[in-house]
C-alpha cells in the first residue's frame, strides 16, 4: 500500500530524491500501467522511491463538476488499483484556486525540485500543467536540464492502432461495450463501495439487493448487468446489478448501484466490496407498474444466469 501524502506542504524531505510521474490516472488503464511499469523499473535501478502525483478533485471537476467527464475510479478505487504496482508514495495535491493559478515554472520549482527532489520524471505525451495549461513536456525537459533531473515522455500506448485513454474507455462503457473496456483496462471494469441499508424495496419484490452509493457526480455506465461481487467470503459471487436512478420506484437524481446476488442469504451490510461488470443486459427503463418491473427482473436474472452457465461451459 503506497503511503499517502496530502498537500504540497506535507511533503517529506526525500534526502536522495525520487522518481515520479504526474497525472489523473483515472481507471489506471493499460496506458497508465505502462507508465507505472517504467517508473518502478527506474526506481529499482536508482534505488529511489517511486512517487505518483495525482490531483483531487481532478482538474476538470474543479472547473466544472457537472460538465466534467464521468469518473472511471473514485479516489479509493484509484488507491486500490495502484497497490498492484511498486509505488512507495502517492502524493495527492488538492486542486483548488491556488493550484489552478500557479504558474508552470512555479509548479516545477515548488513541487518537483524543492518538494520532491525529483531525479527522474515520467509523463504521458499529452500532459499539461500550470495556469492555463501553459506547461508541457518541452518546459519540463528544459527545467530538467537546468535542475539536473531527467524527463521521459511515455509515448502513446495503443491497442488496435488506437490510443488507450480514459476517454476511449468511457465511450465504450457508455455504449455498453464491456469487452472493449476490459481490453483497454486489462481487467473487467469495476466499481467499489460499502454495502449500505436501502429502502428494502427489492426484498419486498423478492429480489433483495446489496446497495452501494456511488458518491460521484456522474457515472460512466447505467443499465442492468451480469456482475460478480468480490470482497466477501465465497468470492466471486454471481449476480445481476442495476446502475441508475430507479425511475419506476423512486426517480432519484443520484445513481445507485444495486446488486442482487444469486443463491445468497447473508448479512453483508458495512462490507467494502468490488463489483465487476461482465455483460450488459439492457438499458435502465421506467415501467408502468411494479408488476411489469418484477416480470422484467425475472427475465434479467434468467439471462444473467444463462450468461454465467455458458461461461462455465466454455
Amino acid at each position: 500500500m503506497p503511503k499517502i501524502i496530502r498537500g504540497l506542504y506535507n511533503l517529506p524531505d526525500p534526502a536522495h530524491g525520487c522518481v515520479a510521474t504526474i497525472g489523473n490516472f483515472d481507471g489506471v488503464h493499460l496506458g497508465h500501467q505502462a507508465v507505472l511499469g517504467q517508473l518502478a523499473m527506474k526506481a529499482d535501478m536508482l534505488g529511489l522511491p517511486a512517487v505518483v502525483i495525482i490531483f483531487e478533485p481532478q482538474p476538470f471537476e474543479y472547473f466544472s463538476l457537472e460538465q466534467s467527464p464521468a469518473r472511471l475510479s473514485r479516489f479509493r478505487e484509484k488507491v486500490e488499483a495502484l497497490r498492484a504496482y511498486s509505488i512507495q508514495k502517492l502524493c495527492v495535491l488538492r486542486f483548488n484556486q491556488q493550484l489552478a493559478q500557479m504558474q508552470a515554472d512555479t509548479f516545477i520549482q515548488k513541487l518537483l525540485v524543492e518538494g520532491l527532489k525529483v531525479r527522474y520524471l515520467v509523463v504521458g505525451d499529452d500532459f499539461r500543467f500550470g495556469k492555463d495549461r501553459q506547461g508541457d513536456f518541452a518546459l519540463l525537459q528544459q527545467a530538467g536540464e537546468q535542475q539536473g533531473f531527467q524527463v521521459i515522455n511515455m509515448h502513446t500506448f495503443a491497442i488496435e492502432a488506437k490510443r488507450v485513454s480514459s476517454t476511449r474507455i468511457r465511450e465504450a462503457l457508455r455504449n455498453g461495450d464491456l469487452a472493449t473496456a476490459e481490453k483497454l483496462l486489462g481487467k473487467p471494469y469495476r466499481m467499489s463501495g460499502r454495502v449500505a441499508h436501502g429502502e428494502k424495496r427489492g426484498r419486498k419484490m423478492g429480489f433483495p439487493t446489496a446497495n452501494i452509493y456511488l458518491l460521484r457526480a456522474q457515472v460512466p455506465l447505467t443499465g442492468v448487468y451480469a456482475v460478480q461481487l468480490y470482497g466477501i467470503d465465497g468470492e466471486p459471487i454471481n449476480g445481476v446489478a442495476n446502475v441508475g436512478v430507479r425511475p419506476t420506484v423512486s426517480g432519484s437524481d443520484k445513481a445507485l448501484l444495486e446488486v442482487h446476488l444469486f443463491d445468497f442469504n447473508r448479512d453483508i451490510y458495512g462490507e467494502h466490496v468490488q463489483v465487476y461488470f461482465l455483460k450488459k443486459l439492457r438499458d435502465e427503463q421506467k415501467f408502468a407498474d411494479l408488476q411489469r418491473l418484477i416480470a422484467q427482473i425475472h427475465l434479467d436474472v434468467a439471462q444473467a444466469r444463462e450468461y454465467f452457465a455458458a461461461s462455465v461451459r466454455r
